[in-house]
């Protein structure tokens, strides 16, 4: 407990009053920990529990014997697309069976999902998104023409603030482009 002045004390320091006043008070000096694990809408009365990072990357099914020039969508199982709902990056990463390059675009997932609540959508499309606020010209989110790629082994690339923050259904396309036969692996990792 700490002591401080109560209110009227003051004025009997200071000899106006005449009356014997105790001029301490105790003060409670308390912390108390908070902790929030979420809102409730006040419309519908549902909870929503606050998201974190993924701790560990979901890793997808193989695509195996994916051909010189052909693309897969991944992710593949389900989910069959990735919500970034809530979440700002992403990384991503990618095992092939043989050393070259690939093509790497982000696309709308399938039509048989939906966006917020709209459906159909135009599924394995280019995502768009302006880039600083002050162009007019939408941009592909992704569209990476030629990336070099290490057989055997995780490629991973971190995607930061570039507009992947609330996609809803988001898929990749991958092209192999190596010049020969590769197993492609994919795999993801949310961050808040």
């Amino acid at each position: 407990m700490a002591k401080d002045f109560a209110p009227w004390s003051a004025e009997t320091a200071q000899g106006i009053k005449t009356d014997p006043v105790d001029s301490n008070i105790d003060v409670k000096q308390q912390v108390v920990p908070a902790l929030t694990v979420g809102t409730i809408n006040a419309k519908t009365g549902e909870w929503t529990g606050v998201l974190e990072s993924d701790t560990a990357f979901l890793i997808d099914a193989t695509h195996e014997g994916v051909a010189d020039n052909a693309a897969v969508l991944v992710p593949q199982r389900q989910p069959d697309f990735i919500d970034m709902t809530g979440y700002n990056d992403l990384y991503i990463a990618i095992m092939g069976t043989r050393t070259g390059n690939m093509m790497i675009s982000a696309v709308m997932g399938p039509n048989t999902n939906y966006f917020a609540n709209l459906e159909p959508v135009n599924a394995a499309t280019d995502l768009k998104y302006l880039s600083d606020g002050l162009t007019t010209t939408f941009q592909n989110l992704l569209s990476d023409s030629s990336e070099a790629l290490t057989a055997n082994v995780w490629n991973i690339f971190a995607i930061n603030r570039r507009g992947f923050a609330g996609q809803k259904n988001l898929q990749f396309k991958i092209t192999n482009t190596s010049g020969g036969l590769s197993d492609l692996t994919f795999a993801y990792l949310r961050v808040v």
